[in-house]
């Protein structure tokens, strides 16, 4: 698979940071900006458009519903509507697990109800089902795959999480853990699960990238639209977390129990058997201590991930 693809990036760093941004043009920028993606379309032959540049947080999007639509929603009409007016067709989008909502099934497929229970899962479900609408009209064909929690960091240390302010488990396990900040909170102990904590599917960031090229090579060959789960297909807990994290470190994760966030679903595991069938993806990085180990190299290399 030719991975020396010329890529243009545009990004408003509200969230991300230029440093991380190696091998490609950058242009920073709103996507939302119709004027600006006309010109960026009108300069360059792109043949396909990778849209990352969601809003992510539950909690947040339960009590600013508003910036969540306006951001996931509105902004990505424009982005499609721009790729629609200068013929660029493939479109891969990265969408998620919370789309499902409470999970019925112990692994969760393709065909599981869509049920979302917050707004963030809610305004990239709406982003799904306006592409086939795309398609029909326009010839966009696209590729949605959705996360089961992103984890993990580049193996040699070199691109990691860095969100200001974190809000995911590891890093903020792994932060508490040698002491650059206070206990970590624990956001329920009383689910259904084996242990009280939340169970989730994580997958490490490098095989989610491999996921996206084969998905690109995939429509670039003029495969069918696809809707994928992207996941090890192993769930683990909250508390699994924080022991793996301890046992890297070498101390334990100080930490409190808070009452359960609105809108948590107590499982959420994927079942990637069509990823894998499908695009022949096989994830490299399926342990708990690649993914753990590897962010906490990243962390341990990175004086600005330690200062968040």
């Amino acid at each position: 698979m030719d991975q020396h693809i010329p890529v243009t990036v545009l990004d408003d760093l509200s969230a991300g940071h230029a440093g991380s941004v190696s091998g490609a043009d950058l242009v920073i920028g709103d996507m939302g900006d119709e004027a600006l993606l006309d010109r960026l379309f009108g300069q360059h032959a792109f043949d396909a458009v990778m849209h990352f540049a969601s809003f992510i947080q539950v909690g947040e999007s339960i009590g600013a519903p508003a910036k969540y639509f306006h951001n996931n929603v509105s902004k990505t009409i424009n982005l499609l509507n721009s790729m629609a007016r200068h013929d660029v067709k493939n479109f891969i989008f990265s969408s998620t697990a919370a789309i499902f909502g409470n999970p019925q099934a112990g692994h969760i497929d393709e065909h599981h109800v869509k049920a979302p229970i917050n707004p963030y899962g809610r305004s990239k479900l709406i982003v799904e089902q306006m592409l086939p609408d795309y398609e029909a009209a326009y010839g966009i064909r696209h590729a949605c795959l959705r996360y089961f929690n992103a984890a993990g960091a580049h193996p040699d240390g070199s691109l990691g999480e860095r969100h200001d302010p974190e809000t995911h488990l590891i890093p903020l396990a792994i932060s508490a853990a040698l002491g650059n900040t206070g206990g970590l909170k624990v956001f329920g102990d009383d689910y259904p699960t084996h242990d009280g904590t939340c169970i989730r599917d994580y997958v490490h960031v490098c095989d989610l990238a491999s996921a996206h090229l084969l998905a690109l090579q995939h429509l670039r060959a003029q495969g069918e639209s696809l809707k994928l789960n992207l996941g090890n297909g192993e769930g683990y807990s909250v508390k699994q977390i924080l022991d793996a994290v301890a046992a890297l470190v070498g101390k334990p994760v100080p930490h409190t129990v808070a009452g359960r966030r609105a809108g948590d679903p107590a499982v959420l595991v994927a079942d990637s058997r069509k990823a894998r069938d499908v695009l022949g993806w096989q994830p490299a990085y399926s342990s708990l201590d690649d993914i753990v180990g590897h962010a906490l190299r990243f962390y341990q290399a990175t004086p600005m991930a330690s200062a968040h």
